[in-house]
Formats: C-alpha cells, structure tokens, sequence
C-alpha cells in the first residue's frame, strides 16, 4: 500500500513538473525577458552596494546605473541591427567565393604537383557557408529582438534593484513552512544569489577579454566585421563549454573565404590561442571550484534551457541549472537529488 502510495506521488510530481514546463514554454515570450532582467539585475546588485558603501545615495546609484544599462542595451540594439542587416545582405557571395577558394586550393595542389583533387560539386553539395552565416544572422537578431523593447527592460531591472533589499525575506515568508524557517530559507536565497553573482561576474569577465581579444585579432587581420563577430563571440562565451567553438567557426569560415588563406590560418591560429588562454587557463583559475556541476550536467543544462528557453535559455543554462541544484540542497527530500547534478570529487 505504501508502495502504492510512494508510486502515486512520484507520477504525480513527474505530471505537475511537465505541466510547468508546458506552461514556461507557451510563455516563453513572458518569460524570457523577465530572467533576463532578473540576472541583470543580480549581477547589478554588487554595484548598488558598493556604490553605496562609497556614501553614494542610493537614488543616485539607481540613476546612475539606469543611464548605464540604457546606453549598454541602445548600445547593443543599434550595434546588432545595423551590422546584423549588413551581414546578412552580405550572405549569398559566400557561396561563390568558396568556388573561388577551391580553383585556388587545385592550383596550388598543381603547381606543386601534388596528387590531390578537390571535387568542386562535392564540396559545395555537403558545404554550404551560407547556412552558418544565416544561422549567426538568426541568433544575432533573436538576442536583439528579445532586448528590443530596451526600455521596459531596463525598468523592470531598475524596480527589481529597488525592491532588493525586502524581496529576499519576503520571498523567504513565502516559501517557509513554518516561521522559524524563514531565516534558514533566506540563507539558501543568499547562497543561491551568491553562486549566481559569482559565475556571472566571472563569466562577464572572461567575455569581455575574450571579445576584446577577437577584435584587436580581427582589425589586425583586416577581417571585415570585427565589431559583430567581437560581439558575438561576448554573447556566446556564456553558453559553457561548445560557445566559443560555436562562436569561432563562422569567424573562421569568414576570414578563409574573404580574406584569403594566409589571412584565415592567422585568424584560426588567433582565436584557438585565445580560447585556449582565457577558456582553458584564466577562468578556471578565477572559478575555482564555484561552480559545482558536472561536465555532463552542464552540457545537458545547455540542451534543456535552449529548447525550453531559445538563445536567452542556452546564455543563462548553468546560472539556471545552479539555482536548482541550490535549491534542491536546501531541503532534506530533495538533496539526493541535488547530488546528481553535482560534481563528484575522487581521490
């Protein structure tokens, strides 16, 4: 009977959890900017507090960081729009110049008498770069068109900030079975928000070096388009693990094709050297052991979020995937289950 029971209450929970994610997915247009604004604003709160720390007032902190988010997203709107419709006019002679890019490959083979054919129809048949192009046109304009109504958003962040300082205890209240637990859920809030803080300050971080870095490689290179693809290479470093690979291969296809083969291998060398340093070296130094996730967790994290969430989903997949990790440690009928997400250490 209690069997019975156990398996009755686990269908149950399976049931309402599919229901929820059914009712986040229809919502999705709801929902994708309200996280947005939501780690926006967790990642703004340190700058509150330190500017009010400096005996700054907090009115004039709030203006302040108002007018900064507003020109970052008027920023970013204008930036992706303008060279996003630039790029994607550009789209259809990125299938003749790889026609162009194949004579020059067979006449270099003949000229040093190398036994190598290129077979022009098989490679533009199974490759085609204007697919890759389209698809990084699609993601660019995706991201803009969710922070297009910039305004609202960046009020919601703003009344998000104000509200910060009351909204955990009372989000505590709310959760806490009994009043004595109020305390013990506002710590696991601040646990989660200072997991969350963590790896999205380090993930800005190691972002923006990372976009620097492709910008001065691409001006160098004289490769066209060196603010997009900076910005797009900002954008995808969030997405763990495959988002710099995914963000250099159309940067790679570009260059080779444009600019020539001298100019692609330095370019491929460049970004290979500089997701190696920042990817490989610097962050996991600076991450240490903050993010406490499995490899596969991540990369399954990344898969979930995309399909429930798109582009937004994939870019907030591990600060999501660690908010529920921590919130399943908080409760002791949920932490078995919080160490399947974790990262196991061995001796």
């Amino acid at each position: 009977m209690e069997n019975n029971l156990n398996l009755h209450r686990t269908l149950l929970g399976i049931a309402a959890v599919v229901v929820i994610l059914a009712g986040v997915k229809l919502a999705a247009e709801i929902v994708v900017p309200f996280l947005l604004a939501l780690f926006i604003a967790i990642i703004c709160s340190p700058v509150i507090k330190s500017m009010t720390d400096r005996r700054v007032p907090h009115w004039l902190a709030m203006v302040l960081l108002f007018v900064f988010i507003s020109l970052i997203f008027f920023f970013l709107i204008g930036l992706i729009n303008s060279s996003a419709r630039e790029f994607t006019q550009s789209i259809p002679q990125y299938k003749t110049l790889l026609s162009e890019r194949i004579n020059d490959l067979m006449a270099l083979a003949q000229r040093f008498n190398l036994p190598v054919y290129f077979s022009r129809e098989t490679i533009q048949d199974n490759f085609d770069p204007s697919i890759i192009m389209n698809l990084v046109s699609r993601v660019l304009l995706n991201f803009s068109g969710v922070v297009s109504n910039a305004f609202v958003l960046v009020l919601v962040v703003i009344f998000m900030l104000a509200e910060a300082p009351t909204m955990k205890h009372k989000f505590a209240v709310v959760i806490s079975a009994t009043p004595n637990d109020v305390e013990k859920e506002e710590r696991h809030i601040n646990r989660i928000l200072q997991g969350v803080i963590g790896y999205l300050g380090i993930k800005s971080i190691t972002s923006l070096l990372t976009s620097i870095a492709v910008f001065i490689l691409l001006e160098v290179c004289g490769v066209q388009y060196a603010i997009l693809w900076a910005t797009f290479s900002f954008l995808l470093n969030y997405i763990p693990n495959i988002g710099s690979i995914i963000a250099a291969i159309p940067i790679i296809v570009q260059a080779l094709l444009l600019n020539g083969f001298g100019i692609g291998f330095a370019v491929t060398t460049g970004v290979i050297v500089i997701n190696m340093v920042i990817g490989n070296i610097l962050e996991p130094k600076m991450m240490g052991k903050r993010l406490g996730l499995s490899t596969l967790v991540v990369f399954l994290s990344l898969l979930f979020w995309g399909w429930l969430l798109g582009t937004v989903g994939m870019l907030l997949s591990v600060p999501l995937t660690m908010a529920l990790k921590i919130a399943l440690e908080s409760s002791p009928n949920t932490v078995k289950y919080a160490a399947l997400l974790g990262d196991v250490e061995t001796d």
